[in-house]
């Protein structure tokens, strides 16, 4: 890999789509379903994230998935419940940081027994 830099001078940032690939390489148990340009991360046998383009939705904890609703870029995900879906204008360090503390997130929700997971919120 080349460490392309802006013209600044300064290293340039991952693209979004790059990010959470990366972080998925590092983290256990992920496997990847693709069908065209979407991709599905997959931990067991729960989805948990997927991507397509610059797209990312990742299946939250409820009380996250709502304090995540008021960062700029995020949406509820047509996925269902306790889904967001991220589409930054911008692809800086903030949207970078938020991207991966949420797919880690994701993650680790899907790597706990169907016991401890918190009840999915019922659709307004």
């Amino acid at each position: 890999m080349t460490d392309e830099r802006t013209g600044n001078g300064q290293p340039q940032a991952p693209s979004l789509t790059e990010a959470v690939d990366r972080l998925a390489d590092e983290l256990d148990e992920i496997h990847r379903h693709e069908s065209g340009t979407l991709v599905e991360f997959v931990r067991g046998a729960t989805v948990f994230a997927a991507r397509q383009g610059t797209v990312v939705s990742l299946r939250l904890r409820p009380e996250v998935a709502e304090a995540a609703l008021g960062t700029s870029d995020t949406v509820r995900s047509s996925r269902g419940a306790g889904w967001i879906t991220l589409q930054p204008k911008v692809v800086d360090g903030f949207a970078l940081d938020r991207a991966l503390a949420w797919f880690e997130s994701a993650w680790r929700l899907a790597g706990e027994s169907p016991d401890d997971r918190p009840p999915s919120p019922r659709p307004n």
